[in-house]
């Protein structure tokens, strides 16, 4: 049972990630580590934001649609000693201001990245284990500005490291636990060139993270579970030679998930999800223009021998922001993001 429902769960929180705080991609899940056995998983991700405003006149949507993937693999060593590799993408964006008459009108941005994670769990038995891990990331982006004389920025690809650290506590008389895991910030120094030209360096952080996971069931065959996440967004600059804060956050953010699922025969079983995101602030920069994210996920999943199927989807209010620079005003936004995952145990 507990399988079955809380893979459904990590479909949804899956999905809703695409339209968390800052630019974020991945809420870095360490579910996978408590699954039984040897287990591998696959999964994909579609979001289709809906984001205009007045910048000054209508924008149009900036957001194109979202696609991602990502793969996780589960060993144990002994006993007491597990470990997990996860591939992921972190942090992610896509901007396009259609061509209006505006004067942000045919601006684009992108950020791409690549996270690959290895952890390693140890049970201290009585229901207490920690973890901790490495994580290596790729990260690249390019910025066009055309009311900027043309600006034109892009970086080369840079890798840069990170660690984790967490500990949980489980009751599996009553499929409980809850697990904390602290992501560390990951430091990039980006060689970019401007309209052609090598111009230097500028660093970014990948801000650093703290999340709480949990689960209990409150009757049979049905449980509680949820999260919150915790980011400091406010160690997220862009700042290119020439283009000062670009991309900054004035706010850290938080995220609050809670959900119930529930079997409902020995093959299926289906859940709901409620979601609430603090933003970074009202006012924002021209590439991330919305604040606070209100959101309700539903998912399904069908279980057959060692395979599980799980699906979610997931709709967001994304509350209105004012933006830097040209004042753009955006409000009654939205966002359909939904997530496949098939898992394997064997």
């Amino acid at each position: 049972m507990v399988r079955i429902l809380k893979v459904v769960g990590g479909v949804m929180c899956m999905a809703t990630s695409v339209s968390a705080g800052g630019v974020e991609r991945s809420t870095q899940s360490m579910d996978i580590l408590f699954q039984d056995g040897r287990y591998i998983e696959l999964g994909a991700q579609f979001a289709r934001p809906r984001i205009s405003g007045d910048a000054p006149g209508p924008t149009g949507n900036i957001a194109p649609n979202i696609f991602q993937g990502s793969f996780g693999y589960k060993a144990d060593l002994t006993d007491r000693l597990s470990y997990a590799i996860i591939a992921d993408q972190p942090i992610g964006a896509r901007v396009k201001y259609p061509v209006r008459p505006v004067l942000l009108s045919g601006s684009t941005a992108k950020i791409d990245s690549f996270a690959l994670t290895g952890v390693l769990r140890y049970d201290l038995g009585n229901g207490v284990s920690v973890h901790g891990g490495l994580r290596s990331v790729w990260t690249k982006g390019e910025v066009f500005l055309p009311f900027a004389a043309d600006y034109d920025m892009q970086t080369k690809r840079d890798q840069a490291w990170g660690y984790l650290v967490g500990a949980a506590y489980e009751m599996p008389e009553i499929a409980a636990r809850v697990a904390v895991t602290y992501n560390s910030k990951v430091e990039h120094e980006f060689d970019h060139t401007v309209n052609g030209a090598d111009v230097g360096t500028f660093d970014m952080t990948i801000p650093e993270s703290v999340q709480l996971e949990f689960q209990t069931g409150i009757a049979e065959d049905t449980l509680l579970m949820g999260s919150v996440r915790w980011v400091r967004w406010t160690e997220f600059n862009i700042s290119p030679v020439g283009q000062p804060d670009l991309v900054s956050f004035s706010k850290n953010s938080v995220t609050y998930n809670l959900g119930v699922g529930r079997r409902f025969t020995p093959n299926w079983a289906g859940s709901v999800m409620l979601g609430y995101d603090t933003g970074n602030g009202r006012t924002t920069g021209n590439l991330q223009p919305v604040s606070t994210r209100r959101s309700l996920g539903l998912g399904a999943s069908y279980t057959q021998d060692n395979v599980t199927i799980s699906a979610g989807v997931t709709y967001a209010r994304l509350g209105g922001a004012r933006t830097r620079v040209v004042n753009g005003d955006f409000s009654g936004n939205s966002l359909i993001g939904g997530g496949i995952r098939i898992g394997y145990n064997f």
